[in-house]
């Protein structure tokens, strides 16, 4: 039959168009069987090596906790709440932004403290507002010191140290399976406290957030600038410290947020988040910002989590329980391999061996490695025609590249690219087109055993692919696998057609992944489809499908 690209294109492990292939390939029989759902791996606590984590933030809380008219039962709220999520939210860490009291007495200190037993196991960082304290980090001895100093936090496992004075502290937090640095300065850190903030960045290289009570004023939009103080923050620590991406400060009101560029040419972002304005001094309103690694965003939102307790709130409280405001809810974009390369590159898997990575009862298993291929080349060197990929189950479905029509040299090269997750780093490329029709594949011999394996019993297919990028969207449908040979001749009329291939995973013109099989009962074709997938720049998807006993 003709090698026509199109979507029924029968076509063994076959891409037509720019796309970096898989960089493995396995096909593999498996068994059904009822599994309960996973238990959160850290028993009830945060799970550090998840990819989506929290840090929440709690900003001023003065107005709650104060000798005129104290409630500290919304503060107690939110961190009981905290507490209580920590595994569902997968809460890291917390900080507080300072102007924990109104007054900083003894009195409003010790209720703060009483207060933040409900954070039990939680760790946090606290640090002092105006409000708390008055002059600089040299200040001396103060109730504040004595209820929030070094001793309050020794305990926990992310604490890293304080400044000699007492007012910094650091935090090393672990989240998303990498560490960061949480920086806690005093309201006015002195030349001092800068001399001795900048001691913890040289000695972490990690992906820092700075937290200070006085950083960036907001205007009624949202829009914030700088304050006086967090000018003198910028010139003397943030801009030179490329590891710093975010700060955030509380003291004005309303909350706002902008975006400044530091001397490596990098975004910071820098937000004001403070409710002591609103309904009941603020509610103990507190702000999650939910890394996810994945996405490369931090999504923010804001709640009240005493209010949102309320069996009968009134009107007001309701109106109060959680804020949608752009300046209140919203998205940072953040590559975050990108934006920390330079300081705190991910550290990937080592390439794996294939016996590593192949389970019990494996069909056929290809990678475009040394270990895979008969003869490797150099990073977008041709593969020519002819060329081998061992199957390395030893089964002897190996497969043999071929080029299509007129296809020239370039149109099926080696690449060094490769998905994080990728037991080989290594992968082909696959630079065809549909004007002129041209194109590569790799098709197993005529006698291979898969070629007539029909996973009766269930089967899982695992391969990784990169888009082109741009995606032009005018891209003809794509081959990725295939078995050949015509559903019609294997008994199977659909209605749809009968030159469709039994079994196929294709990809649209509109980046859509479809996968089709055809079960040995019945005529139906079960096609999935999935979302539309990632072209951006350096996005390698990873695809699998597992199917249990028909």
């Amino acid at each position: 039959m003709e090698n026509k690209l199109s979507r029924r294109s029968l076509l063994q492990a076959a891409a037509a168009v720019p796309i970096l292939s898989a960089a493995s390939a396995t096909v593999g029989t498996t068994t059904a069987s009822a599994t309960p759902a996973p238990t959160t791996p850290s028993g009830g606590r945060p799970d550090t090596t998840d990819p989506r984590f929290t840090i929440a933030v709690l900003p001023d809380t003065q107005y709650l906790l104060d000798d005129g008219g104290s409630d500290a039962e919304p503060v107690a709220a939110t961190l009981r709440h905290l507490v209580r999520e920590q595994a569902r939210d997968n809460i890291v860490f917390m900080a507080h932004l300072g102007d924990v009291t109104e007054h900083g007495t003894v009195t409003e200190m010790r209720a703060a403290s009483r207060a933040f037993e409900a954070a039990g196991r939680l760790s946090y960082s606290v640090l002092a507002g105006n409000h708390d304290v008055s002059g600089d980090d040299q200040r001396g001895d103060t109730p504040y010191l004595r209820a929030f100093g070094p001793q309050r936090f020794s305990r926990m496992k992310t604490y890293g140290g304080s400044s000699p004075d007492g007012y910094n502290s650091y935090h090393v937090v672990r989240g998303g399976g990498r560490e960061w640095l949480v920086l806690a300065l005093d309201w006015r850190a002195s030349d001092a406290g800068l001399a001795w903030a900048q001691g913890v960045l040289d000695g972490h290289p990690l992906p820092t957030i700075l937290t200070t009570h006085d950083l960036v004023w907001a205007e009624d939009d949202g829009t914030a600038q700088l304050s006086d103080n967090g000018q003198r923050l910028w010139d003397r620590l943030i801009r030179g410290n490329d590891q710093i991406f975010l700060a955030l400060g509380g003291h004005y009101w309303p909350s706002g947020r902008t975006t400044m560029t530091n001397d490596a040419g990098h975004p910071v972002h820098l937000h004001i988040t403070n409710y002591q304005d609103r309904y009941y001094g603020g509610a103990g309103m507190v702000r999650y910002y939910s890394f996810d690694l994945d996405r490369g965003v931090i999504d923010v939102e804001t709640f009240s989590p005493w209010l949102g307790a309320k069996q009968d709130p009134t009107p007001l409280e309701s109106e109060h329980v959680e804020l949608s405001g752009d300046v209140d809810r919203f998205t940072v974009e953040i590559d975050f391999d990108e934006r920390f390369a330079a300081f705190a590159p991910p550290v990937l898997p080592v390439p794996l061996p294939p016996s590593a990575v192949m389970p019990r009862g494996t069909v056929a298993y290809w990678r475009f490695d040394e270990a895979g291929l008969a003869t490797a080349g150099a990073d977008g060197a041709p593969v020519a025609p002819g060329t081998v990929a061992r199957d390395l189950t030893g089964n002897g479905n190996d497969l043999t590249s071929s080029l299509l029509h007129a296809s020239g040299p370039e149109t099926l090269t080696w690449s060094a690219e490769h998905h994080d997750a990728q037991p080989a780093h290594a992968s082909l490329r696959f630079d065809g087109g549909k004007g002129p029709d041209r194109g590569a594949v790799l098709r197993t011999g005529p006698n291979a055993p898969v070629n007539s394996a029909k996973f009766e019993s269930g089967y899982t297919i695992e391969t990784f692919l990169k888009l082109p990028e741009p995606f032009e969207g005018d891209h003809a449908w794509m081959g990725i696998l295939s078995w050949e040979g015509r559903a019609g001749d294997a008994g199977k009329h659909s209605g749809w057609s009968d030159d469709e291939p039994t079994c196929s995973l294709n990809l649209s013109g509109e980046r859509f992944l479809q996968f089709v099989v055809y079960p040995v009962p019945g005529d139906a074709d079960p096609t999935s489809w999935s979302h539309a997938i990632p072209s951006a720049a350096g996005c390698t998807s990873r695809w699998s499908t597992t199917a249990g006993t028909r």
